[in-house]
């Protein structure tokens, strides 16, 4: 029999074979290109598993291929959705997955059976499903897109957070004494790196409960943030937020700010007398910004004030009940000012209940491409221009300095960037630039990643992506021909090109 042409296809013609022709090819060619792919039956067991879903197995506490086949997917597989697919029959199309094996982008979509008899089953009914493995390093491939979901989560709980305050007390956001409510959640504190993590974990924790919480760090880590965010997470979200920054106050108005004053207690006090900042923090939080900078005279009144749940306002004889949880920050040692003599050593035990080390950026190197995008949002959005665009070498030099002011420096120096560059796109030479024009000392070179010998099966993963482009260029065009039986047409129709471009990669391959 003559070999078939273009002109002899080989498909079939009515619809059912095209449908399975077309299953088929999709099949194949997600098995291809999707970073690992396995199935499951409608029972939930793992039927099978393709070879670049393999690599995450030992991950997973795997052995072999041997172990995971057969097992039910909530076995070998934390935290999957899978069940929830074979039971409504609904796919799953984009989902963020995180187990041991890591973080992924996954897509799961049912199986259902086409006509009586297959499988036994129904037409329509769910007989298994199939799990896709899309993207295996999502931190890096779609930061932009987590980092802007980052910030329309912070502004939607921000939305519901004012929304629940004015139903609960409309006078509140306009009563006297400063800010009365948090502004931040556990989504504002931008990073995904181990430290962001491990800092976010134990914070939720300490917002679960009503213990005073010491947040001890660098200046310009983002201790305030965690402190509203912490309010927010607990169950005193809907009291008030009062922060004080005791390092801005003078010694001698601190007391008044603490406790308030009495009509008339001293010359200049207001006639009708007022709250201090404990008072205003009944049934919320009171936040203590550089609690080290306290003078010695004020410690003992504010242990006494914890200790018994109430103050004595300046001038007046009566005590006061309030009911605030208590958060305190500092960027000192404590340790070190307690043995030095500055610091009360009783009050030092009863702040240090449960405390919390705010990580450095120097720390979470990693979070500063994150940290630049939401930094550059928030500046846009402020000042009504567009943010400026970091090409890869600018963050990689900004993410190898490092950083004494951490955060708050990392803004400044992205603000000058915005303001002396005309480019819209800034590169490593622009932002050394500027570094060098803020005083820093010494700029740090970009890290460069230490040679890896790679093994036989990653040696494809580390060659330039023209070729690794090229390389699925010919697995799709091979898998097409095979299931096509050769035919160039209907290959060229199956992948969606023209049959010229066909022959024309089809030469290419073949030189």
């Amino acid at each position: 029999m003559p070999a078939p042409t273009d002109a002899s296809p080989r498909l079939p013609l009515d619809a059912d074979g095209i449908l399975a022709l077309a299953a088929r090819s999709m099949f194949h060619l997600f098995s291809s290109i999707s970073q690992g792919m396995f199935l499951v039956d409608r029972g939930g067991r793992i039927v099978w598993v393709n070879e670049g879903y393999q690599r995450f197995l030992p991950a997973l506490g795997v052995r072999s291929v041997d172990d995971f086949l057969g097992r039910q997917v909530e076995e070998v597989i934390p935290n999957t959705q899978m069940r929830q697919v074979l039971d409504t029959g609904q796919p799953i199309l984009i989902d963020l997955l995180t187990n041991r094996a890591g973080t992924f982008v996954v897509s799961r979509i049912p199986l259902h059976a086409e006509r009586e008899g297959d499988a036994g089953d129904a037409p329509g009914e769910v007989i298994g499903a199939i799990g896709i493995v899309l993207f295996d390093h999502p931190e890096t491939t779609l930061q932009p897109l987590i980092s802007k979901f980052a910030m329309l989560q912070r502004d939607l709980d921000d939305a519901r957070r004012e929304l629940a305050t004015q139903r609960a007390n409309p006078l509140l956001q306009h009563a006297p004494g400063g800010q009365r409510r948090a502004k931040y959640t556990f989504a504002s504190f931008i990073g995904s790196s181990p430290a962001a993590v491990d800092i976010k974990r134990h914070a939720r924790r300490a917002a679960q409960s009503s213990s005073p919480v010491l947040l001890l760090g660098e200046t310009g880590t983002g201790k305030e943030l965690l402190a509203h965010a912490i309010h927010t997470a607990s169950a005193r979200a809907h009291g008030p937020f009062v922060s004080l920054n005791i390092a801005a106050v003078p010694d001698t108005l601190l007391e008044a700010e603490f406790f308030g004053f009495a009509p008339g207690a001293f010359t200049g006090a207001d006639r009708k007398g007022r709250e201090g900042k404990f008072k205003l923090a009944d049934g919320g939080t009171l936040f203590l910004d550089e609690i080290g900078d306290m003078p010695m005279g004020l410690q003992a009144k504010l242990l006494r004030a914890l200790q018994e749940g109430e103050i004595e306002p300046l001038g007046s004889n009566k005590l006061v009940a309030f009911d605030a949880r208590v958060i305190a920050a500092t960027s000192r040692d404590l340790v070190a000012l307690v043995r030095d003599g500055r610091f009360r050593e009783d009050l030092y035990y009863r702040l240090n209940v449960l405390p919390l080390r705010v990580p450095p950026l120097r720390e979470r190197r990693g979070d500063i491409p994150a940290l630049v995008e939401a930094l550059g949002e928030d500046m846009a959005q402020r000042s009504g221009e567009a943010p400026p665009e970091l090409m890869p070498d600018a963050l990689a030099l900004l993410a190898a300095q490092h950083w004494r002011g951490n955060t708050r420096e990392l803004r400044n120096v992205l603000e000058q960037l915005a303001m002396r560059s005309d480019a819209t796109r800034i590169d490593a030479a622009e932002v050394q630039r500027v570094l060098a024009e803020t005083g820093l000392e010494q700029i740090a070179a970009p890290e460069t990643a230490a040679p890896i010998e790679p093994s036989a099966g990653e040696t494809r993963l580390l060659r330039p992506l023209a070729e690794q482009v090229a390389e699925l260029e010919r697995r799709a065009i091979a898998a097409a021909m095979a299931t096509t039986g050769g035919n160039k047409l209907a290959a060229a129709r199956l992948l969606g090109i023209s049959r010229a471009t066909l022959y024309d990669r089809m030469a290419v391959d073949s030189n």
